[in-house]
């Protein structure tokens, strides 16, 4: 049982890097180079704890098809996604995130057994470069966009944020009365 253990650093909050790593809608954005495309489930915004994707993607020239659950879920520390049916005999994939100053570490440990087990030897090989390779453009995307304002394109705004916003479109004036801004 072959493991893919990778670790990113993004500069960008923990809460932020947590969420991006569960919305669907960059998933996908990711995987635009193998077709991916959503065929059950949920199928935009963040997957939460107990809900499942499915997905269909072109990948060794063929179409494949694989359904992931999020098995376990700690906000925004920790979740692991497991395959419920697909291409492999198995699959655990566990996302570890770790504050560090105005950083993140996001590791990846994707535990799998291969689809032709322990005779697939040279498959296992190929397939642990394959996937690991996968995981790494995967982290490329979820860094770009987390350490830029892309991520504003992924996520629900927070309220603070938004609360921020308005205030910004007010002014009072001497006797207290609050009034649109001229733009």
């Amino acid at each position: 049982m072959p493991v893919i253990e990778l670790t990113t650093r993004i500069e960008a909050p923990i809460e932020r890097v947590f969420d991006l790593s569960r919305s669907i809608d960059l998933h996908a954005a990711s995987m635009t180079r193998h077709s991916e495309q959503i065929v059950d489930g949920v199928t935009t915004g963040l997957i939460n704890l107990g809900e499942s994707v499915t997905w269909r993607a072109r990948h060794f020239d063929l179409w494949l098809t694989l359904t992931s659950r999020v098995t376990a879920l700690d906000s925004p520390t920790y979740f692991r996604e497991t395959m419920v049916r697909g291409a492999f005999k198995r699959f655990d994939h566990d996302h570890f995130f770790a504050p560090d100053g105005n950083w993140t570490f996001m590791k990846d440990v994707f535990d799998y057994t291969s689809p032709l087990g322990t005779l697939g030897i040279a498959d296992r090989v190929f397939l642990t470069q394959y996937m690991t390779n996968l995981l790494a453009e995967r982290n490329a995307v979820i860094k770009t966009v987390a350490e830029s304002n892309q991520w504003k394109s992924y996520l629900p705004v927070l309220r603070d944020e938004v609360a921020m916003a308005f205030e910004e479109t007010w002014q009072q004036d001497e006797a207290g009365y609050r009034y649109l801004k001229d733009r």
